[in-house]
């Protein structure tokens, strides 16, 4: 298999700096080896990429992307945690995808595929997880999405 990072260039994607803690809590917790990522936001060069509820102030497909960004900085904050190689990755073990919805929105699933789906391209089987896709009246700073991970890691 490709490794990680490869696949994130061959995607023409880059790995963030880790986000910092909005509050009072640590990126991640690493127990035994197994790494839990607080919960990301999709922010981009520091600025949240998408804001309010899904459809009607986000549409699906824009939700999907905020979804991708979130797993990129999760990825971050994995990296930080197995000291920047995620060729170090065995297992993406769980996602929790948290998704502000209107009412009645019920895809939440199809926000999360973003966010699956990114997860299998860079890591192949090893990305293949358990998922809860969440609706949610409202999320920190207004944001769209917000994903957790865990990982297993050697």
């Amino acid at each position: 298999m490709t490794k990680p990072a490869q696949r994130l260039a061959d995607l023409g994607l880059t790995l963030p700096d880790a986000p910092k803690p909005l509050a009072a809590y640590v990126p991640s917790v690493r127990a035994g080896n197994l790494v839990f990522v607080s919960g990301q936001l999709p922010f981009r060069d520091g600025n949240l990429i998408a804001t309010g509820p899904v459809p009607s102030a986000v549409s699906i497909e824009q939700a999907r992307d905020a979804s991708r960004q979130c797993v990129l900085n999760a990825l971050a904050v994995l990296a930080d945690a197995v000291e920047g190689d995620l060729d170090r990755v065995r297992q993406i073990v769980r996602l929790g995808v948290f998704v502000a919805s209107d009412p009645t929105f019920t895809d939440q699933p199809q926000v999360a595929n973003g966010a699956s789906e990114l997860l299998q391209d860079i890591f192949g089987d090893l990305g293949r997880h358990a998922r809860a896709a969440v609706g949610s009246v409202a999320l920190p700073l207004g944001a769209t999405v917000e994903v957790e991970m865990i990982a297993r890691v050697e």
